[in-house]
């Protein structure tokens, strides 16, 4: 196992990309509309964060890419899981649980 595939996400964004691709083959455009649905419009991701996110996974090995035709007849780049990409969702999705619930406890604290 190379240590790119060992790397954790570099944010949150990266947590929620990977699993918007987990779900469907996609589209960068694509990536943006289906983060809109999933947080209800409450997440607003500005369109120079994807990119870079996009192309620190795809050289992890996490996510492959290959070109094709959007849904309005354009060139567009499409992005699916690797297995490695589907592990490290998993494992991620572990830590951010428990992150989440750390901080959580610490903002109850009296």
């Amino acid at each position: 196992m190379s240590s790119n595939q060992t790397n954790l996400l570099q944010s949150p964004l990266d947590l929620i990309i990977l699993k918007v691709v987990a779900l469907e083959k996609t589209h960068r455009l694509g990536i943006f509309g289906r983060i809109r649905q999933l947080t209800e419009g409450a997440l607003q991701v500005k369109a120079g964060s994807i990119f870079p996110a996009l192309r620190r996974m795809e050289e992890a090995g996490w996510l492959t890419s290959s070109w094709g035709e959007s849904e309005n007849n354009r060139k567009a780049k499409y992005y699916r899981l690797t297995k490695v990409g589907r592990r490290q969702l998993e494992s991620e999705t572990k830590r951010w649980g428990r992150v989440s619930w750390m901080i959580a406890r610490a903002l109850q604290a009296p």
